[in-house]
């Protein structure tokens, strides 16, 4: 058994095994985040069926999974990273999910491309959870409005993301996202990576974005 798939397999069970102390069955999907990694690297966990997979970088993706995704149709690509406008023709055509949508410029655009396409994306809006200034994502204080915006544009809105910073405990991050996931009667959550995805699952994650704890180290 490759080592990809013994990642992914440890990886659900401890999940399963966390949630089950809480008394859930709601087990997250796994992203498995193949940035950089070549596709020999990712082939087995497409061979062992997996389904999920996110990329951060529209031009390294186009190449990667193009032909792929042709054979594999029911693959889904999660387009994970900060997404520049002048790149969203190609990640509408390719990208089934984008996570990081963080301003009105960028879901105008969405959806506009969608419309030339005839192509329905799945959107989540990236909160700016811990308003760092570094980092992408709207403010809280800003995010009614903005999801009103993307309801106005038809825009297949069905979640929230975030990054919580790295240096410190993200459980409180996780529940802050749950609890505006609540209010505003999102079915999905894109929270959690490699070293707290046992944190988010236990707070209501529906997609975690997992990459190093699958694939290795990133060179």
């Amino acid at each position: 058994m490759h080592n990809t798939i013994k990642n992914l397999l440890e990886i659900e069970n401890n999940i399963k095994s966390n949630l089950n102390e809480i008394n859930t069955l709601n087990y997250p999907k796994i992203i498995a985040v193949s940035k950089t990694f070549n596709i020999d690297k990712i082939k087995p966990l497409i061979e062992h069926g997996h389904l999920n997979f996110g990329e951060n970088k529209i031009q390294e993706a186009v190449e990667k999974w193009t032909d792929i995704k042709i054979k594999n149709p029911k693959i889904k690509l999660h387009m994970i990273g900060k997404l520049q406008t002048n790149k969203v023709r190609f990640a509408v055509k390719l990208f089934d999910y984008i996570h990081s949508v963080d301003s009105e410029k960028l879901a105008k655009k969405i959806a506009e491309e969608q419309l030339k396409l005839n192509k329905k994306m799945k959107i989540f809006i990236q909160v700016n959870i811990a308003e760092e200034n570094q980092k992408s994502g709207i403010n809280k204080k800003d995010l009614n409005g903005m999801v009103s915006y993307c309801k106005e544009l038809n825009l297949d809105l069905i979640g929230l993301m975030c990054i919580p910073p790295f240096n410190i405990d993200p459980e409180k991050y996780f529940k802050e996202m749950k609890q505006l996931s609540d209010s505003l009667n999102f079915m999905e959550l894109s929270m959690g990576m490699s070293s707290d995805y046992i944190k988010a699952s236990k707070n209501s994650a529906t997609y975690l974005r997992i990459g190093s704890s699958i694939f290795g180290k990133r060179s």
